[in-house]
């Protein structure tokens, strides 16, 4: 068996699109292929300091106290989890090795877990180390973050045997931190069952109601963290632009919550605006599929596992085409030589999305080639069991069977991009 130990600043039950594809991807491997432990922070004083979630024994550390709230994290003493996380994590990492004798080290985002899984890495410089980049935020923020430590942050790249990205966007990002072999690219994923699945039409008619569906109206609605790079309050601008029956439903929560109610207050679309909270994931589907369109025009974007889940789950998507999103969201006037998956608007564009929204629900005929193109592009790509497939035999196996001394440890990334050349820049049509 292996060993392999995951640094990640966050896990359950704090869940967002990084920490649901750890536990996609690991509960997928057999435990007595790989045995997957983990350090991440506590926060709540109810949860076990050791724990197993799935094929994960989770290792908490920090500051904690009983049952904080989304606010609470910013605040005294919760903030302070953070930076100290950069230098407990390490110590932590050391003192689990003594016992345990990791073969590997996995980071999961560079400006969060990078730090301490460097500083192993200097430490025990024959284990090698994996980079996964999952960063959603604007890249010159990241970096301004993490201006006082940045020495330390940029060995998060220089020092890793290999570096995964969910995105072309974020490989051009580790090349441009100094990683000096080639990322690899391979995407978060979709539980394409589970997303696609058909509802018996009383479970849809019930949540309709309970929602006050009516007949004409139109729903929006995303699936978001309620910070800014999710362009929630472009939506809600642009909402006061469109009729009367195109209603806004938001499924999440987040720091922007009472800036947001505010906002659709200010703007008189308090009932036309719906703030739904968390939804179990396994419950999105249904909210999913009796809402007409997907929407999220992110001001910045690693990925997005939410866009791919609609897509899977039959609805056509709004989106900008910043950052991850480029790689499966096809616009079929700003992509033309590309079978269209879903429309684009510029960021902080209120009336291009009001257009987009009303060009949807005119044009039948565009919106099942649309939702057509992007279900099966899903189907074929984005599948979790397509991913974990990826993730075994082109970063896993390489790290666990090669040796410090064989040069293909010190270039698992290259050799691994030859034989899977990373998606085109230029966004290839897809298959």
């Amino acid at each position: 068996m292996r060993r392999i130990l995951i640094f990640s600043m966050a896990y359950h039950p704090f869940v967002g699109g990084a920490e649901v594809a750890i536990r996609e991807i690991t509960d997928r491997i057999k435990p007595e292929d790989i045995e997957f432990h983990m350090v991440t922070l506590r926060y709540d004083r109810t949860l076990p300091r050791v724990e197993k979630v799935g094929n994960i024994v989770v290792h908490r550390i920090g500051i904690s106290r009983t049952r904080p709230t989304s606010a609470d994290l910013k605040k005294f003493p919760l903030d302070l989890n953070k930076p100290l996380y950069q230098i407990a994590a390490f110590f932590a990492a050391l003192r689990l090795h003594r016992t345990y004798h990791f073969d590997a080290t996995w980071a999961i985002m560079a400006h969060s877990s990078g730090i301490p899984a460097a500083l192993f890495k200097m430490w025990k410089p024959s284990i090698p180390y994996l980079l996964t980049l999952q960063e959603g935020d604007p890249l010159d923020y990241i970096k301004r973050k993490m201006f006082i430590v940045y020495p330390l942050f940029k060995r998060a790249f220089t020092k890793a045997n290999a570096v995964q990205t969910i995105s072309t966007f974020l490989g051009r990002f580790a090349s441009e931190m100094g990683f000096k072999g080639k990322p690899i690219v391979i995407s978060n994923g979709v539980d394409v069952r589970l997303f696609s699945r058909e509802f018996h039409r009383r479970e849809t008619e019930d949540l309709k109601q309970t929602l006050h569906k009516k007949v004409n109206s139109v729903f929006l609605v995303t699936t978001s963290r309620l910070v800014r790079k999710n362009g929630i309050d472009d939506v809600i601008q642009a909402l006061a632009l469109l009729p009367e029956y195109v209603e806004f439903l938001i499924i999440g929560t987040g720091l922007e919550e009472k800036a947001l109610r505010d906002l659709a207050d200010s703007l008189d679309l308090e009932e036309r605006v719906r703030f739904l909270g968390e939804i179990p994931h396994a419950e999105i589907p249904k909210y999913l599929k009796v809402s007409d369109i997907f929407i999220r025009p992110s001001r910045s974007e690693g990925m997005g596992n939410s866009f791919i889940e609609a897509m899977a789950a039959g609805i056509p998507v709004i989106a900008t085409q910043e950052g991850g999103i480029a790689d499966f969201l096809f616009d079929p006037e700003k992509n033309p030589d590309i079978k269209p998956t879903g429309l684009a608007v510029k960021v902080g564009d209120h009336e291009a999305i009001a257009r987009q929204v009303m060009r949807y629900t005119k044009d039948v005929l565009l919106r099942r080639e649309v939702t057509d193109n992007a279900r099966a592009l899903v189907q074929a790509r984005y599948d979790w069991k397509t991913i974990v497939r990826g993730m075994r035999e082109r970063v896993f196996n390489p790290l666990l069977t090669t040796s410090e001394k064989s040069p293909a440890f010190k270039d698992i990334a290259n050799t691994q991009a030859s034989k899977h050349p990373r998606i085109s820049e230029k966004h290839s049509t897809p298959s």
